[in-house]
């Protein structure tokens, strides 16, 4: 094919640039050639560079509500203006302004040291260019002077235009319940006026109620919720159907849609600051808070984050898609859990649930190299998700969102449910690597059919002060609330070997029975566990011994992760070890003890629930395991740790307890590699100041046990040390403590 250029360029046009250079018509074709692909590039550039400019919006006003017109800035470098004299507050005279009794430490003064006060409904009035717009309102709880108003009065509503907000609002028992200072409260609303009028109500219920306010934001954004706007079908979780544009509309899900923000999380990386955003002044929390679990990563250095039109940089900044959380590098520890996220919601709302994907690491560069499934509480949201193939948008460094919308009806006794992301490894696919990531994360509330986005106030039961966390949070997180999100691996299979006499034990009289505690854990009824072990499936089995079988699990709705060990009815033993590790784990609580979380023993059944411990058992690492070997820092720091478990055990437990089976199948390690001693259903209580040793049965495993508990029976705490003794050699040689092929000695 011939190609013509647009542009004649005589050979004298390049002849200053190389005076001593002749110009061949050969040399001429190539310079124009050089010098379009020049022109090229930069044009290329200059859009890349457009497509990666942060969003300048129309309107952004910073209302330092109670203040002076003088602008102030704040601790982020925003400036903000005192609503005095500022033309957004008309017949401000009626209202007051008043400043806190006290600053908490960690408070900025701006926008929170002032406040306007509402006695009776008041409006401020925002001249305003139509289209979406973020609004944030700022609250401290304190009590405020000039008069006194007590925070403990203050109930009200808030509305924009058609819009509920807040109703019957408290921001003492929301701040109290996050356990924060200070709080925010953002909504994005499309406003279709040229004035956006925001209304606060005081509580009628309460006489003395009053509305207050310490800074309001109006920013105005792009249509970040791009897929409402056309109508785009979107996933329904817990529907076979997509959402159509009918659905959206019987919502009153439609492009005049409003949302609540109720988390915006940064994965894998710090508190992105409202001024590092990409131009719309949002502030993106630490994720760590939600989860606990995986390993987090930064971009390689030599991966850029390139923007397109379909994902512009205002969907999210570079900073959020240049962090990740992965599963970790041990591919079976990541078939055994999911990574996930807890977050409190309030029921009776539709969610929009947005989550952002970039692989940004190498050598994840090709289809196939990383696949997972999407679960959106404990429903499939997507199978086979790879981010590098996404149709016409994967690659590395190319950033992606997947939004998903789901419902929490209004049926339950509580007013809040957890909604849960978790990723999971997708076998089916087989990917080079089991594993799964996540850059970011945000969940939107939907207005109900009424145009309301307000939920109640926490219960008081929530509201207990658990410390002096000082962090802000903009968004509605309560984790110091909810549940724990770690998901661990499994709890060691119990060497009870099935017996044919009961178990003779003599004890002295100087030793008492364990004691039972009235605090035994939860209690599950078998249909809870039925459905956490599906039904007890062999699918799920992770590991059986003498005791009975243990099964992978899920617990309140497949957010935890759990390990279900089941008694076996014919085990002569089981009861009575049953009870003894209820009783034992029910009081003991230490960072290198396996957690209990509850049992059950209905319709004859005894099952145990323990945390789940994502990298197994300590004997799954030394020797006969395709897991790769454990470096000499990691044996160091898991046998120091499980040093600390006995040691608590024999000098912090009252009554001091001695373990009986020790080995390395019974030292578990979590998802850090934490060492965890487990299985205590052999243990016994530890003599006291007056006698030297316990007399018993022999109980324990062969190789481990010690030679004189052995002969003369009698249990002391130095028959645990002999045992770690075996299990420091087992761990220093990667050799088993018991050789069956050599000859009987």
């Amino acid at each position: 094919m011939k190609i013509r250029s647009p542009i004649s360029v005589p050979n004298q046009c390049f002849s200053p640039l190389f005076p001593k250079m002749k110009i061949h018509m050969r040399n001429q074709t190539f310079l124009l050639l050089l010098f379009l692909l020049i022109v090229i590039t930069t044009s290329i550039n200059r859009t890349s560079a457009q497509n990666t400019t942060a969003y300048v919006p129309a309107e952004k006003i910073f209302l330092n509500c109670g203040a002076s017109k003088e602008n102030q800035p704040s601790q982020d470098g925003l400036s903000w203006e005192g609503d005095v004299g500022s033309g957004y507050a008309p017949g401000i005279q009626k209202t007051v302004s008043a400043t806190p009794s006290d600053q908490a430490s960690g408070v900025p003064t701006v926008p929170y040291m002032t406040a306007r006060i509402f006695q009776t409904p008041y409006t401020y009035s925002f001249p305003d260019i139509p289209g979406r717009k973020f609004v944030r309102l700022h609250f401290y709880p304190s009590d405020y002077t000039d008069p006194d108003f007590m925070a403990s009065n203050s109930y009200f509503s808030a509305s924009v235009g058609s819009y509920t907000l807040l109703n019957n609002f408290s921001a003492l028992l929301t701040a109290q319940a996050l356990n924060h200072d200070y709080i925010s409260k953002e909504f994005s609303v499309d406003i279709s006026s040229r004035v956006l009028n925001l209304t606060f109500t005081p509580s009628p219920s309460n006489k003395n109620a009053f509305a207050f306010v310490n800074g309001i934001e109006i920013v105005s954004m792009p249509q970040i919720f791009r897929n409402f706007n056309n109508f785009s079908k979107i996933p329904l979780i817990g529907s076979t159907n997509d959402m159509s544009a009918n659905q959206l509309i019987a919502l009153g899900t439609t492009d005049k849609t409003a949302f609540e923000t109720v988390a915006r999380l940064n994965v894998g990386g710090q508190t992105v600051s409202a001024n590092n955003d990409s131009g719309l002044y949002r502030e993106w929390d630490d994720d760590s808070i939600y989860i606990n679990g995986g390993v987090t990563y930064p971009k390689d250095p030599n991966v850029t984050i390139k923007y397109s039109d379909t994902v512009p940089e205002y969907i999210a900044p570079p900073v959020v898609y240049g962090t990740a959380r992965s599963m970790g590098p041990q591919a079976l520890a990541n078939l055994n859990y999911n990574l996930a996220w807890i977050v409190p919601v309030d029921t009776g709302f539709y969610y929009l649930v947005r989550l952002h994907f970039c692989e940004i690491a190498y050598p994840i560069t090709q289809i196939n190299m990383r696949v997972f499934d999407i679960f959106i509480n404990n429903q499939t949201a997507k199978e086979g998700f790879d981010v590098i193939a996404y149709p016409n948008r994967g690659g590395i460094g190319v950033p992606i969102y997947l939004d998903f919308i789901l419902s929490f009806p209004n049926m339950s006794m509580s007013s809040q449910q957890d909604l849960w992301v978790a990723l999971q490894p997708d076998m089916a696919s087989k990917p080079m690597y089991y594993d799964a990531e996540l850059n970011g994360l945000e969940i939107f509330k939907l207005n109900d059919s009424t145009g309301s986005l307000a939920g109640p106030n926490p219960s008081m039961k929530l509201t207990v002060n658990q410390g002096k966390q000082k962090k802000h949070n903009r968004h509605f997180l309560a984790i110091e609330i909810g549940v724990p999100a770690a998901v661990l691996f499994i709890l060691l299979l119990v060497m009870a070997l099935k017996r044919l006499r009961q178990e003779k034990t003599i004890v002295q009289s100087c030793v008492s029975s364990l004691p039972s505690s009235s605090n035994q854990g939860r209690l599950f009824s078998i249909s809870d566990i039925k459905t956490a072990t599906r039904d007890f499936s062999d699918s799920l089995v992770i590991g059986v011994g003498g005791f009975g079988k243990v099964y992978r699990g899920g617990i309140d709705g497949g957010s935890t992760c759990v390990a279900v060990k089941r008694g076996n009815r014919l085990s002569g033993q089981g009861a009575h070890e049953f009870q003894t590790e209820i009783d034992m784990l029910s009081k003991l609580r230490h960072r290198h003890l396996v957690s209990l979380v509850g049992y059950c023993n209905e319709n004859d059944e005894m099952i145990l629930i323990y945390d789940y411990m994502a990298n197994g058992t300590l004997r799954d690492h030394l020797y006969k395991t395709q897991n790769p070997p454990l470096s000499w820092k990691q044996r160091l720091e898991i046998c120091i740790g499980a040093a600390r478990g006995f040691h608590y055990l024999h000098t912090g437990a009252k009554p001091s307890i001695i373990h009986r089976d020790i080995k390395t199948t019974n030292i578990l390690l979590d998802d850090k590699w934490v060492a965890k001693v487990s299985d205590f259903g052999l243990s016994k209580s530890a003599p006291d100041l007056d006698c030297t040793h316990v007399s018993t049965a022999v109980k324990g495993s062969f190789g481990y046990l010690d030679p004189e508990y052995y002969r003369k029976q009698r249990l002391t705490e130095k028959s645990d040390v002999y045992s770690f003794g075996v299990v420091l050699f087992e761990v220093l040689c990667g050799r088993p403590a018991l050789d069956r092929s050599l000859p009987d000695e």
